[in-house]
């Protein structure tokens, strides 16, 4: 996440409301609202704390924060989201992707919610126009998406002499199918196909891997998203013990080969 950018959007979001609201309570409350769990993010989360800060909004002193985790489970979204909105925030902060900024929009049209999204916001329609968000919703993307066929064809440099490429993919997810469908050209491109292995919950990510083993693949793409991110060292112990594991290279996005390169 870019966070300069990330919080000068929330700053300046969070302050508009302020003195419009300075006779209704004491303090402006930042709701956070995120995919995952908290434990993965703690970094991303003290620089969330201390990038407001700088910025002038210090927790207890002029500004409240509210934090919703879904642990992984987008159906809980839209409920947080509505919780964040009855508790009457100030603004919203999405920062772990696009399912949290959707459920958000979806459950006000007047709260100011500020999203960090890889794919196209115009695409989601979280905004009519980049240039000209409108409405309630602001924040900024990388669309990161788009490097998917250039992941791929990074891996095949890493391993030309694999024949059996597999991507990892996690199918709530709301751009998968135009990931996937980029890495079946790019692997048709380079003479090889792609199989994809969907997994939506730790439990399915334990059964994807014992399926490419028994597959035997020899190169595996993991596709980036929150429930892979707060799962990476795991993911990268279970691409060591698969029985190609010596030529395997895993990765969030398209790195690493030993599970300490997969630590943020």
């Amino acid at each position: 996440m870019k966070r300069r950018e990330f919080i000068t959007l929330l700053g300046g979001a969070a302050a508009l409301p302020i003195a419009a609201s300075a006779q209704q309570r004491a303090m402006p409350i930042i709701g956070y609202l995120h995919i995952s769990f908290p434990e993965p993010y703690a970094n991303q989360v003290a620089a969330f704390r201390e990038g407001l800060s700088e910025a002038g909004f210090v927790e207890g002193h002029n500004v409240l924060f509210d934090f919703r985790w879904a642990q992984n489970d987008p159906n809980r979204l839209p409920e947080l989201a509505a919780d964040l909105v009855r508790r009457r925030v100030t603004v919203i902060a999405t920062p772990g992707g696009p399912a949290a900024a959707l459920a958000a929009k979806a459950a006000t049209p007047t709260i100011p919610i500020v999203f960090s999204s890889s794919i196209d916001p115009v695409q989601l329609g979280l905004v009519p126009s980049l240039n000209r968000p409108g409405g309630n919703i602001t924040g900024f993307t990388d669309m990161h998406v788009d490097l998917s066929a250039k992941r791929l064809g990074l891996l095949h440099e890493l391993i030309p002499g694999a024949a059996r490429f597999a991507v990892l993919v996690n199918p709530s997810y709301p751009a998968t199918e135009a990931i996937v469908a980029d890495l079946r050209v790019a692997a048709a491109a380079i003479g090889r196909q792609i199989e994809v292995v969907a997994a939506s919950t730790n439990r399915e990510i334990d059964a994807a891997f014992a399926s490419l083993s028994q597959r035997g693949i020899e190169a595996l793409l993991v596709n980036p998203d929150s429930l892979f991110n707060s799962r990476r060292v795991p993911i990268a112990t279970l691409a060591r013990a698969l029985p190609n594991s010596g030529d395997l290279q895993s990765a969030r996005g398209c790195r690493c080969r030993r599970s300490n390169e997969l630590r943020d």
